[in-house]
């Protein structure tokens, strides 16, 4: 009888592992089927601006970022630059050696003290480097929490924001799209409801007038890897809702 309940159990433990490896083996298959179709397929000319006070996790998205950015097709131009106290740093100029534009990516300093108060004015200095005359797409990727409150912390002045529309005129005049990963600062963005909800409404802004999208999920993110999926897919011209 020992036996026999002895030989039931492996069986069943067998069948458990069974399913157990199919399951994984068909996770993994769509895993790389969704980054193969995340994959941009035409080269672009890429410029990442980071805002420098996000909160300290969005250091941990630097490996899909850096990914990403290795994983373009030959032939893109990646720029690497860092909105911080109310200037842009640019840690790499447009390159299309995609391993060098990858490693001048750095973890934000995540510090109130780096707060740009306004990513805008340094989102119009990034504009500035893109080359009139390309083949490729151009594309701004701003990694940002979108809150402007160089004239005050109120509806008309962030939502209306001067510098946001100035952003809108150059990337339209210089054919550029920007998209916008939305991440909260160590600031206000990162307790206040009200700050979220600005800042995310002047990224999709920017991004909708632009030709570009805005990707976030309700006032905080968990990881980057959905939003560089979305975003591919759509660079590659596939149907894609951002989240809102």
């Amino acid at each position: 009888m020992n036996y026999r309940k002895s030989f039931y159990m492996a069986a069943a433990l067998a069948l458990l592992l069974t399913v157990i490896f199919a399951v994984s083996g068909a996770a993994q298959a769509e895993g790389r089927k969704a980054r193969a179709r995340a994959r941009v397929q035409t080269p672009i000319n890429l410029a990442v601006l980071v805002q420098d006070d996000l909160v300290a996790r969005v250091g941990s998205e630097l490996g899909v970022t850096r990914e990403f950015v290795r994983a373009l097709p030959a032939g893109s131009r990646v720029m690497v630059g860092y909105v911080t106290s109310g200037s842009l740093q640019v840690r790499q100029k447009f390159t299309e050696d995609l391993d060098a534009a990858a490693r001048a990516l750095r973890v934000p300093v995540a510090s109130e003290s780096a707060a740009p108060f306004n990513p805008y004015v340094e989102v119009i200095e990034a504009l500035r480097h893109f080359e009139a005359d390309t083949k490729n797409r151009n594309v701004v990727l701003l990694v940002s929490d979108g809150l402007d409150v160089s004239r005050g912390f109120d509806s008309s002045s962030s939502l209306n924001s001067v510098d946001l529309q100035r952003a809108v005129r150059e990337a339209k005049r210089r054919n550029v799209a920007v998209y916008s990963f939305y991440a909260p600062a160590v600031g206000l963005t990162s307790h206040d409801r009200t700050a979220t909800l600005y800042g995310q409404s002047s990224l999709q802004r920017l991004a909708k007038e632009t030709g570009g999208r805005a990707f976030f999920q309700g006032s905080d993110f968990v990881t980057f890897d959905a939003y560089f999926e979305r975003f591919g897919r759509t660079l590659n011209g596939q149907s894609e809702t951002a989240y809102e």
